[in-house]
């Protein structure tokens, strides 16, 4: 993975809101097939970095690549049929459909097939197999039947990711899937992204340092917009400046 060309690379970005800098002159990169976190305090400038990576919001400086495209003005509908896929903090799927229901919808939606079509997924078997290949791969398989609903927020996250996966993304942007999670039911999720590993590149946004640690290849720390650090996570345990400013006493976590 060392020396890949990065699937993915952000060239001092910056964004203000008025007088307010969220984002200061952020340089990242995401390597193909690693897990790269973006950790920082609450008012960091996460949630806004995630938002100009997926076009929600436009940067007012620097650049975005996808690979080698230049993406900083593509909509996010663009970004997405190129290969970049997320999930979000408030879980999005359609709860009045079974869990089968959901990832075949969105395995339509990727494909560019009209909703009003969805009933009839049912009876195509191929779609109907690449659906359940999407629900074991997040383990949702032995659930297919199930109303969407009623199912368990880590159940949500898991059946969220199964929906990003249905566009096929070459990067995954996840935007704290850990949280208001269980103890259990955040090692389930941590679990699931660890088979993922090598399949599909992560940047992952979260504040849950123990799934952070057990997943990223590297992290990097937003404090005030700026990031402050990037690298390993033994790097970023030991690292003085990352301590003081965010880790404190995480910096001992597993």
């Amino acid at each position: 993975m060392q020396g890949a060309a990065p699937v993915l690379s952000v060239r001092g970005l910056v964004k203000r809101y008025g007088g307010l800098v969220v984002t200061q002159d952020v340089d990242l990169d995401l390597r193909r097939g690693e897990v790269h976190a973006i950790v920082g305090p609450n008012g960091a400038g996460k949630t806004t970095l995630l938002g100009q990576l997926t076009g929600d919001v436009r940067p007012d400086a620097g650049r975005i690549y996808f690979g080698t495209r230049d993406i900083t003005t593509l909509p996010a509908h663009r970004r997405a049929r190129l290969g970049l896929g997320r999930s979000f903090q408030i879980t999005s799927v359609f709860p009045d459909l079974t869990v089968i229901e959901n990832a075949l919808l969105a395995g339509q939606a990727h494909a560019g097939h009209s909703f009003r079509f969805w009933q009839h997924a049912l009876d195509d078997h191929e779609r109907l197999a690449t659906a359940m290949a999407l629900l074991a791969q997040v383990g949702l398989a032995d659930h297919a039947d199930r109303l969407a609903g009623p199912m368990s927020h880590g159940e949500h996250r898991q059946l969220e990711i199964a929906i990003a996966l249905a566009g096929q993304p070459q990067v995954l942007l996840l935007d704290e899937p850990m949280a208001g999670m269980g103890i259990e039911d955040s090692a389930t999720l941590t679990r699931m992204l660890l088979a993922m590993k090598g399949s599909v590149s992560m940047l992952l946004v979260e504040h849950d340092m123990n799934a952070v640690f057990a997943l990223a290849d590297r992290i990097s720390v937003l404090v005030y917009g700026r990031c402050i650090a990037t690298g390993t996570p033994d790097e970023i345990r030991a690292d003085a400046e990352v301590r003081r400013a965010y880790l404190g006493d995480d910096a001992s976590a597993p």
